[in-house]
């Protein structure tokens, strides 16, 4: 079973990465529509409920805090809609291994990809309850892996910063060393549809911590609460706006194959939006004449078939590796001519470490130097040398505009390489993240209009 949080109607506003202490969020109240046992819930997990003030005792918190209100109720997986504006997030906890059934996994993909998130704590930390989430989020989304998020994710600065926390003393005890947050995520079009709490909050939100508990002292656990909740809420608004902003897109037959872009596939999230390369490929089309291929490859550097497109593209949010053999592949492609299109979805660091650290193996002679705003990939097609950008990046900039920072690789004269470290491909979807580092969305087209005609011109 799930406990879960019931929405009214949109009676709420959120300032998105922003502190927001006149913010408020309203949630209406509901009630269980009948009593019933821990069995009839969660079946042999007799400590579905072991913690039974711990919502209730969040919830209070972040009402008399951060001026938050939220309710909870109790519902088994049957009674839960599959419509998030019924129940836009699912709480479960427990300590013992567990299993959906096919149609209840199906059910919960339904409802978590039309915009709700699901979270999972480990009572205790429990590793059994923690390895069965693990799996039934694999069965449930087997074409997105479930990843460790990094510290600069969102769900971590949503409202307080939440870098480092303090645990228990049993963490330690268990062999994890640090005092980094540790969520488990599956993310889908830059979104956290299903979280997985590796040591438990619960017993933080009620206030009873012991020190054999593989836990959250209360203090983290209430913040990295009022984080999830606040991250949720930003984001369920913006992924009802982001469904309607994709229903543009244009089916059109490709007028030939002229430009062939293909996705790198890697070990990892290597798919971080489904629809953006397409309709930047539209709009490329439409503003310059020039015809492009629309059916887009997906294939790993050790496909023979990469040295048939003249343009790769990666991107992705967290940290990754390439294998020595798809290292080799690619350096062997850049200095046959190939183009190599990186982006940082949403700005994201972890990103953007291991793309030039991964550069560095593939080009060790070789660095990424900043592209001058004089550069003529900042003029054609478009006028690009001044581009708009994100709430989130003009908070960190201070302007709310700026000069795309770009930069490349030149072998033999030209670019072979071109890097974006803020986010374009939201944009070209006219949906970026409210947490997104990055151009907004006319900048983003612009942009990367500009970065295929080089790669179709030189």
């Amino acid at each position: 079973m799930a406990k879960l949080l019931k929405t009214c109607p949109p009676v709420f506003r959120l300032c998105a990465y922003q502190r927001f202490a006149s913010a408020i969020i309203c949630f209406c109240l509901c009630a269980a529509a009948r009593a019933q046992t821990g069995a009839e819930l969660y079946g042999r997990d007799i400590y579905w409920n072991a913690t039974p003030n711990d919502i209730n005792n969040l919830l209070r918190s972040m009402k008399d805090q951060v001026d938050a209100h939220f309710h909870m109720d109790v519902r088994t997986l049957d009674e839960i809609s599959v419509d998030p504006e019924q129940n836009p997030v699912l709480y479960r906890t427990g300590h013992y291994r567990f299993e959906f059934t096919r149609a209840e996994r199906q059910r919960l993909r339904r409802y978590l990809l039309a915009g709700g998130m699901m979270i999972f704590n480990t009572g205790l930390g429990s590793l059994p309850f923690y390895q069965s989430a693990v799996k039934e989020l694999g069965e449930i989304f087997p074409e997105q892996p479930l990843q460790r998020l990094t510290a600069d994710h969102p769900v971590f600065h949503s409202y307080y910063d939440v870098d480092r926390v303090q645990y228990a003393p049993a963490v330690s005890a268990a062999g994890y060393q640090g005092f980094a947050p540790w969520f488990d995520a599956v993310e889908i079009n830059c979104r956290v549809v299903a979280l997985v709490s590796r040591w438990g909050m619960a017993v933080g939100w009620e206030g009873n911590v012991q020190k054999d508990y593989q836990a959250y002292l209360p203090e983290s656990a209430f913040k990295l609460g009022v984080n999830i909740l606040t991250y949720a809420s930003s984001m369920r608004a913006w992924a009802k706006n982001a469904a309607q902003s994709m229903k543009f897109i244009n089916k059109d037959e490709p007028l030939s194959d002229t430009v062939a872009v293909a996705q790198v596939q890697y070990d990892g999230v290597w798919k971080t939006r489904h629809a953006g390369l397409s309709v930047l490929l539209q709009t490329f089309n439409r503003r310059t004449g020039i015809p492009v291929r629309f059916g887009l490859r997906e294939m790993r550097l050790t496909d023979p078939d990469i040295f048939s497109a003249p343009l790769l593209y990666i991107t992705g949010h967290e940290h990754f590796e390439l294998k020595p053999a798809e290292i080799t592949a690619l350096r062997k492609y850049l200095q046959n001519g190939g183009f190599l299109f990186g982006e940082a979805c949403c700005g994201r660091r972890g990103f953007d470490l291991a793309f030039r650290k991964m550069m560095k193996s593939v080009l060790p002679r070789h660095f990424l130097q900043p592209i001058p705003g004089e550069a003529g990939i900042l003029k054609e097609p478009n006028n690009a040398q001044q581009a708009g950008v994100t709430p989130a990046l003009m908070q960190e900039t201070g302007a709310a505009s700026i000069m795309p920072r770009l930069e490349g690789i030149e072998l033999d004269g030209y670019y072979a390489v071109i890097y974006s470290p803020f986010a374009l491909a939201g944009g070209w979807e006219m949906s970026q993240s409210p947490y997104a580092r990055g151009y907004n969305d006319e900048s983003a087209i612009r942009i990367g209009q500009n970065i295929l005609m080089y790669s179709v011109t030189h």
